[in-house]
């Protein structure tokens, strides 16, 4: 096995010894197999957006297969760990570490993790039934290299969803989709310069500040994620929507198309 998926074992077992001392290996599945979780969105998207390999738990064997132990592993070689007591209910701990990695080695890796879990569809498995002594050649890691140009337009709307955004109280309140969407110059680091409104305000409701909430991005796009593909526009972005799942540039020469949330 790969020396790194070893240390993460090792790290694993260790912490369970001494932040679950009363769990019993009989209590874990698999009696304390480490999986890799790739299904949720593969190895290339939490590499590239994530900064670091989908993570590796260990599950308590009981009926709701809850989690014991979560490690993740960063480009450097850092872990962040978690532990989970009462039956995976609750965080009890959470530690940081680190493995001594070369350059480029835990790269390789994750090259590895692509081509024998991803690309064979083994999803979420004990990291014991994954080839990693497999050898990986330049055109593999060409390939997953390649994923990087489609994966920063995601890393950078993730980066986004934490900073503020204006909103007009018409989504919230009534109901109302995104209509209009407008990117200014933010204010300051913390500021998207977003601005988005259903479409149907008037200057006297716009220009009243109680009619217009400061939320976070993220706030928005559970709101109505059908702004996801554009709040990378640069700033000067005016978009109106024109269909329930599209937006087009505001040349003043069409109605929004006006549309409420699901109920």
């Amino acid at each position: 096995m790969n020396r790194i998926l070893n240390e993460i074992k090792e790290i694993i077992k260790h912490n369970i010894n001494e932040y679950l001392p009363d769990v019993k290996q009989s209590d874990l599945e698999e009696n304390g197999t480490v999986y890799y979780m790739n299904g949720a969105n593969g190895t290339e998207f939490d590499w590239y957006v994530n900064e670091h390999l989908p993570g590796f738990m260990v599950f308590y064997n009981d009926e709701q297969n809850l989690g014991a132990v979560k490690l993740s592993i960063y480009a450097d070689g850092g872990a962040v760990i978690y532990i989970y007591g009462d039956k995976g209910k609750k965080v009890i701990k959470e530690l940081q570490t680190s493995i001594k990695v070369e350059e480029n080695e835990l790269f390789n890796l994750a090259v590895i993790l692509k081509n024998e879990a991803d690309d064979k569809k083994i999803w979420n498995a004990s990291i014991d039934k994954i080839n990693t002594n497999a050898e990986i050649n330049d055109e593999k890691i060409k390939e997953f290299q390649d994923a990087e140009k489609y994966s920063k337009p995601i890393k950078n709307r993730f980066k986004l969803l934490n900073k503020t955004a204006y909103l007009s109280k018409k989504l919230l309140e009534e109901g109302w989709k995104v209509g209009y969407m407008r990117r200014d110059e933010p204010v300051n680091e913390n500021d998207s310069g977003w601005s988005f409104l259903a479409g149907n305000e008037d200057n006297e409701y716009y220009n009243d500040y109680k009619n217009i909430a400061l939320v976070s991005l993220h706030e928005v796009y559970e709101l109505d994620p059908g702004i996801w593909n554009y709040i990378d526009n640069p700033v000067g972005t005016e978009l109106i929507r024109i269909s329930s799942d599209k937006f087009e540039a505001d040349k003043n020469d069409k109605e929004i198309f006006m549309e409420k949330r699901n109920a």
